[in-house]
């Protein structure tokens, strides 16, 4: 068995926030930066596009209506012309590309996913996933997801899966996604996680929550893991604090988000960056994955499947099932949706 070794870039930068356009404008820079430095698989955090909105864990609901028909006008269309430019680009280097973004949707003006898109090196899509539960705080701000992204691409420079941010913390997830002999792991996170006062002494480390488990998933499926997570920079930070400067220490102590790789026993490898904005590279022999499978292998020999039986429904969820109506085009975006995944994107 011949497998690869990949070159590996994740993203460690801030969105230009809350601007959907500026922001893709930076992310189709960035992937011609690490393409040139030869890599092959491009990865960017949660939510990259528009923004992690921060703004859901500093104030209550009822002060965060502008800040969310802001998210919603900068969410994306899995099939709008953002997608469509994003998936040229990747075609055009020859490279793989995992993005985070808030996805919006046709039937509704109000609803949106925390979505990630696996883009092929000939602009296919691969995988699109909207994260199964939001988490905390997230549930105000984006709808819970489904099962039809629970999967992993089998491609040229090895089999890719990956989740967001708190699904990681999910064991039945996880193992979906190892019962597809997962060789690369993308784990994506926000800048920051802001819950108490950093006075307390209390506040979530989401440093070490972070590298805990994508440690222990890697260790687990005995695959390579990319943590990837985006940085709050300046603009971000005056955004937030314009309104309400008593929350600026808060941001400001918060630990920050730390980009990183492990090895499939969970050792860190390659570069590791937190604290400035940055892309972060490391080579992956995924021959490297063979070994651990002899100590454990919980998708082969070390597990009971007479005992456990895991279920996972792909549906893709939709808002009406339609009856006796056959001759009505009612499901179009989601046919429309549908029929991405199959073909590349052609791109001169």
């Amino acid at each position: 068995m011949n497998l690869p070794i990949v070159k590996v870039a994740a993203m460690h930068v801030a969105p230009v926030y809350m601007d959907s356009a500026a922001t893709l404008q930076k992310a189709l820079s960035l992937i011609g930066e690490a393409a040139a430095h030869g890599a092959e698989l491009i990865v960017f955090p949660e939510s990259f596009i528009p923004g992690f909105p921060v703004w859901a864990a500093l104030w209550a609901p009822i002060y965060n209506h502008e800040w969310f028909k802001k998210m919603v006008a900068n969410s994306l269309l899995i099939d709008g012309p953002e997608m469509t430019e994003l998936r040229a680009t990747a075609a055009r280097h020859k490279v793989f590309v995992s993005m985070g973004f808030s996805e919006a949707t046709p039937v509704s003006v109000g609803c949106i996913w925390n979505s990630n898109v696996l883009i092929g090196d000939d602009g296919s899509l691969l995988n699109h996933h909207r994260k199964l539960v939001p988490t905390f705080y997230e549930k105000m701000v984006w709808a819970p997801g489904d099962g039809a992204g629970l999967q992993v691409a089998a491609t040229r420079i090895g089999k890719i899966g990956g989740l967001i941010c708190g699904e990681n913390t999910n064991p039945l997830a996880r193992y979906s996604l190892i019962a597809q002999g997962e060789q690369i792991h993308i784990s994506s996170w926000p800048p920051i996680w802001p819950t108490k006062k950093p006075a307390s002494g209390e506040n979530f480390d989401n440093v070490a929550a972070n590298r805990i488990r994508a440690s222990a998933h890697s260790f687990e499926a005995k695959a390579y893991g990319i943590l990837c997570g985006s940085t709050l920079d300046r603009h971000a930070f005056d955004m937030l604090t314009a309104e309400d400067k008593s929350v600026a220490d808060l941001l400001e102590r918060t630990p920050k988000a730390v980009t990183q790789f492990v090895t499939p026993t969970g050792t860190q490898i390659g570069d590791s960056l937190q604290a400035d904005e940055g892309i972060a590279y490391a080579s992956f022999d995924l021959s490297a994955c063979i070994e651990p499978k002899q100590f454990h292998d919980v998708v082969g020999y070390y597990n009971r499947f007479d005992i456990f039986d895991l279920a996972v429904n792909r549906k893709r969820i939709q808002p009406i099932t339609w009856e006796g109506a056959e001759d009505l085009v009612a499901d179009e975006p989601a046919a429309r949706v549908h029929s991405t995944f199959a073909a590349p994107l052609v791109s001169d």
